[in-house]
């Protein structure tokens, strides 16, 4: 088998899902609605999000509605002339307050918007002799001074005004690739952020600004305790700030899906769990928060299904990242900058997508074995090495739980801690096996792969 088929950088141990049915972050892809263009040059707003839009019914009987009306109309005024272009509006105050009313009051000044800065080329890029003559680096050395340009908006809330300092939960891919960030507070107050941590395998990232500038702080709720078809409402800056702290209500359509996502060039790289949602998705809510009626963010909205297998347009299906899970990762980010995860020290890939008859005769894995994950090479001094694995083996199962693509294997490894013991499940040649591999990290490495987005392999 040629080792080069494995050669390839590790996707950014994030999950995905079959063409034009993954649910889409709207960065730099195809799939799924682009991002709002603000300027030429290809300057886009960055679009995924998951907004929350239901239809809640419900009747009254006319004596109740009669009775409702009487006592709360404070000033009711009818026209009884028939005149032609008299008609008069009647003077009704309704004092309607809802549990949602509430909740939104009790968080709209701790939602922001999200302002990606981003470098921009001072070179003419219509200059047909650009870089013919050694100005290649003159080129370069102008972009990395280029002013300062709007990229892309979402949205973040406020959760917490601790030290000083104002802590803002926001997506990954909305500050993704920022040069400098802005925050545009509810009142239209424009102000410096600074990135804390940020992590691409759950989508999020937090930031910081000056406590002088907070208006008001969210509080996380339980998402394990959720319920299909409960209220919620979603909070954000759909399109942009131009339509800040915009609220939309619906209902929570499943608190646990698990589904497939990608990195930045659109390679699978693991699954997620996420709260669905009949949301209707508008560019720049993503990062906003999903709140229940108790005034809670259970969730940080982040992606939407766009289309089916055939094509047809889907709607009222967002994704929100569960608050339990958003806890969990921002408060590594503000202790250590970043989230370390556990890794086998392996370059692997799909077996579905080995298809050579050629290379599975040298697997001389059984016939019937038709799913699981190869490994293509395997690093020195990590648990992998250290347990024995090779080249070519192929994994089955991580602790008894099957595993039958890339995706899978990602998403098992990061239900442990480094340190942790599992055993791993293989096939070497027809003869199938197991292996008790202690997890130790390899940030290092995976930092390294990053880099590097147009990988058909994987690190594990």
């Amino acid at each position: 088998m040629d080792n080069n088929q494995f050669n390839n950088n590790e996707p950014n141990n994030e999950p995905n899902q079959q063409p034009n049915q993954r649910p889409v972050r709207p960065v730099n892809n195809g799939n799924g609605q682009p991002p709002r263009q603000k300027r030429g040059g290809g300057l886009w707003k960055i679009a995924v999000v998951a907004l929350v839009s239901a239809l809640i019914g419900g009747g009254v009987a006319y004596a109740g509605f009669s009775h409702q009306i009487s006592n709360q109309a404070s000033d009711t005024t009818v026209s009884s002339s028939s005149e032609p272009g008299t008609t008069q509006v009647s003077n009704v105050t309704m004092k309607n307050s809802t549990s949602m009313s509430k909740a939104f009051s009790k968080n709209k000044n701790a939602v922001v918007s999200v302002v990606n800065l981003q470098k921009q080329s001072n070179t003419d890029s219509s200059d047909p002799f650009a870089g013919l003559f050694g100005d290649d680096d003159d080129s370069k050395s102008s972009s990395s001074k280029g002013s300062l340009e709007e990229y892309g908006e979402g949205s973040g809330v406020i959760y917490a005004n601790q030290n000083g300092k104002g802590y803002i939960v926001t997506n990954y891919h909305v500050v993704e690739g920022s040069d400098s960030l802005q925050v545009i507070l509810s009142d239209g107050t424009k102000v410096s952020a600074k990135k804390v941590g940020t992590d691409e395998v759950s989508d999020l990232a937090v930031l910081t600004i000056d406590s002088k500038y907070v208006k008001g702080t969210a509080t996380f709720g339980n998402s394990d305790a959720l319920t299909p078809g409960e209220p919620v409402i979603a909070i954000g800056s759909p399109l942009g700030s131009e339509y800040a702290t915009s609220v939309t209500q619906g209902i929570i359509s499943a608190k646990s899906r698990t589904v497939d996502t990608t990195n930045s060039s659109g390679q699978t790289t693991g699954q997620a769990t996420v709260i669905q949602t009949d949301a209707a998705i508008n560019p720049g809510n993503s990062g906003g928060p999903l709140v229940n009626a108790e005034a809670q963010v259970v969730g940080i909205n982040s992606m939407k299904l766009a289309q089916s297998n055939d094509g047809t347009t889907v709607e009222g299906m967002g994704f929100a990242i569960p608050s339990n899970e958003v806890v969990k990762i921002i408060n590594q980010l503000v202790k250590n900058g970043k989230v370390v995860r556990p890794a086998l020290g392996v370059r692997v890939i799909d077996l579905s997508t080995v298809d050579n008859s050629r290379i599975r005769s040298q697997l001389k894995i059984p016939d019937s074995l038709t799913e699981g994950v190869v490994i293509g090479s395997v690093d020195k001094n990590t648990p992998a090495s250290n347990a024995g694995l090779k080249a070519y083996d192929v994994i089955t199962a991580l602790n008894g739980k099957a595993v039958n693509s890339v995706a899978q294997l990602h998403t098992a490894l990061y239900n442990f801690n480094v340190g942790d013991k599992v055993t791993v499940t293989y096939y070497r040649g027809s003869s199938k096996q197991t292996a008790s591999v202690t997890l130790s990290e390899t940030q290092g490495q995976v930092e390294k792969n990053n880099s590097s987005s147009s990988s058909s392999s994987s690190r594990g």
